[in-house]
């Protein structure tokens, strides 16, 4: 019998840590910027990856296409993306930020950025930094394939 508290298990420390930093993470873009934290998700995307195509967004962030082409839908109402014919193929949409879109972006990353600051700063820089280096590396083996936060 398993007798370690789950507090003490590292796989149920860093998905309850997750759980919490999302859910604080999309109250805090709903207040200031009236977006959540899964169209947040697909604008990085789409300014890490332009021209990516939506079944490579559902994938690259987990999610079905189904869900992501409903985001998208909504964020082409807003005014945050467009849809194009892909000149390419004209099978292919091709989704791209706005101008507005590439702004709210930023602005999601720079209200993240001070919301979180206190959590991060209660590490001295070296614990930052080691913590940092292990998450990518748990990242390398966990999503093969995908970009580092460093250079999304």
């Amino acid at each position: 019998m398993n007798t370690e508290r789950p507090q003490n298990n590292l796989g149920y420390l860093l998905h309850h840590m997750s759980s919490m930093l999302a859910k604080q993470s999309d109250q805090v873009l709903q207040e200031r910027l009236g977006v959540g934290m899964s169209q947040f998700r697909i604008l990085r995307v789409l300014q890490a990856k332009p021209h990516i195509k939506q079944r490579q967004i559902a994938d690259h962030l987990g999610q079905t296409e189904a869900s992501i082409s409903r985001q998208v839908k909504l964020m082409v109402d807003e005014g945050l993306l467009r849809v194009t014919i892909s000149p390419k193929s004209r099978r292919e949409h091709v989704t791209l930020l706005t101008a507005k879109g590439e702004r709210l972006t930023e602005a999601a990353l720079d209200a993240l950025a001070k919301y979180h600051e206190p959590t991060y700063h209660a590490l001295s820089e070296k614990q930052r930094e080691a913590l940092f280096s292990g998450l990518e590396t748990i990242h390398a083996v966990v999503c093969p394939g995908h970009e580092t936060a460093k250079n999304a």
